[in-house]
């Protein structure tokens, strides 16, 4: 049966539904896909797809978000493909589009990640599952939020994603919505992703610095070395995961800031 359904990007496409051959193209996405239940039908997915691990080894691995193997992604005859704007390059996409439907998300906010669960649970047949997860993801930041208000978190917060040079995540992504939920101001007022020197984070004086594990894995190692040029700041490790992963990881990603916020009261 062909249906129809319109992508975050307002672009119709149309598939035979339920889809059969799926490959996805973002790790969040992927274990969202796995959780709703899927699992032969998932053929294809990216090296960085590791969640759950067990069924990552199985997969074909089509190569990494930016860096798709097309000729491969042929060769597995997918009828849908699920990708999201910022995390594949958009040459490649639409490259896939000529001959294959492609569903694409574009996330901003915990909202948009509901948005984008309902309609992949409607897409691939499991409203039921979706509409579950929504359940758990609503409930558990709702409570987040509150505690953070009860207990009087309001913080300047840095959130940096890459060295050489460093790179923060500002206004306009995801994460800086997340940050603000649990009661966190970023303290980075440009779009997206801007280049800054940790002469010029000094400047803005933020309460907390916290060193993502991905896309650049910080370690313990880049703590001291923040911390010399900024001693007033708190400089943490952050499991970047659960602040930027928008599938079914966001039920964890509960837990684990409401630990982070009992380390701020």
């Amino acid at each position: 049966m062909q249906r129809s359904f319109t992508d975050q990007l307002n672009r119709e496409i149309s598939i035979n539904y339920p889809p059969k051959r799926i490959i996805s193209l973002v790790p969040s996405q992927t274990e969202l896909l796995f959780e709703l239940g899927l699992d032969k039908e998932i053929i294809g997915l990216t090296k960085f797809c590791i969640h759950p691990i067990e069924k990552f080894a199985e997969r074909t691995k089509i190569g990494g978000t930016k860096k798709l193997n097309i000729e491969l992604i042929r060769e597995l005859k997918p009828d849908l493909i699920i990708g999201n704007k910022e995390e594949n390059q958009q040459s490649q996409i639409e490259m896939l589009m000529e001959d294959y439907p492609v569903w694409m998300s574009d996330i901003y906010t915990l909202e948009d990640a509901k948005k984008t669960i309902t309609q992949i649970g409607e897409l691939v047949d499991r409203q039921p599952e979706a509409s579950y997860l929504n359940h758990l993801i609503s409930a558990g930041f709702n409570d987040l939020q509150t505690l953070a208000v009860q207990n009087g978190i309001n913080k300047k917060v840095a959130y940096l994603i890459w060295k050489k040079p460093y790179m923060l995540a500002g206004r306009d992504t995801f994460i800086d919505n997340i940050l603000a939920i649990n009661g966190l101001s970023n303290v980075i007022k440009e779009r997206r992703y801007p280049e800054i020197e940790l002469s010029e984070l000094a400047e803005l004086k933020p309460d907390l610095i916290f060193l993502s594990s991905e896309p650049y894995p910080f370690k313990e190692e880049h703590l001291e070395e923040i911390r010399q040029v900024i001693p007033e700041a708190k400089v943490m490790l952050v499991d970047g995961e659960m602040f930027s992963w928008y599938g079914s990881r966001l039920v964890k990603a509960v837990q684990y800031l409401f630990q982070l916020q009992k380390e701020l009261y």
